[in-house]
Formats: structure tokens, C-alpha cells, sequence
């Protein structure tokens, strides 16, 4: 089991809210998933995000890998994703 850290999509049609998780890599986009580590909602100004950073920090260290729209919003937040990967 490869683990990603993605977004999964709730909130009404056209109010997009995503939860970012960590899910299988073979799970569906909104469906299964391992751990809530965090929240994203693109509809505020500027974008609310809320992150569990040590559970992130966590889960990159266990080798989790996060999709490219994760990693950006992770980057945004200030979360260091090159300690992790070492340790």
C-alpha cells in the first residue's frame, strides 16, 4: 500500500470544501480514506487552510507522498516537506 496525501472534495455544487487526507493510492478520489490531516476551502479570500502539522510531518516521515495541489497548499502554509523526506 502506497499512501497519498490528497484532497477529497465535499461542499455543494459549485462551493467547492476539501478535506485533505491520507488515502490508498488506489482509493477513489472522495471515497476511503486513512486520516483527516486538514482542511481547504478555496471559496474565503484569502483561502482558509487548516493543517494538523504533525500528523502531516508524521506521514511524510512513514514515506506518503502528497499529490501536486497538496504539496503547493503545503508550501503556502509554510510546512517543510525536505526534513521529512530524510528523516
Amino acid at each position: 500500500m502506497s499512501a497519498r496525501i490528497r484532497l477529497a472534495r465535499h461542499g455543494c455544487k459549485k462551493r467547492p470544501f476539501y478535506r485533505i487526507v491520507v488515502a490508498d493510492s488506489a482509493a477513489p478520489r472522495s471515497g476511503r480514506f486513512i486520516e483527516v490531516v486538514g482542511t481547504y476551502d478555496p471559496n474565503k479570500e484569502p483561502a482558509a487552510i487548516e493543517l494538523k502539522d504533525d500528523k502531516i510531518k508524521e506521514w511524510l516521515g512513514k514515506g506518503a507522498l502528497p499529490s501536486a495541489t497538496v504539496k503547493s497548499i503545503l508550501k503556502k502554509a509554510g510546512v517543510s516537506l525536505k526534513d521529512e523526506k530524510a528523516a
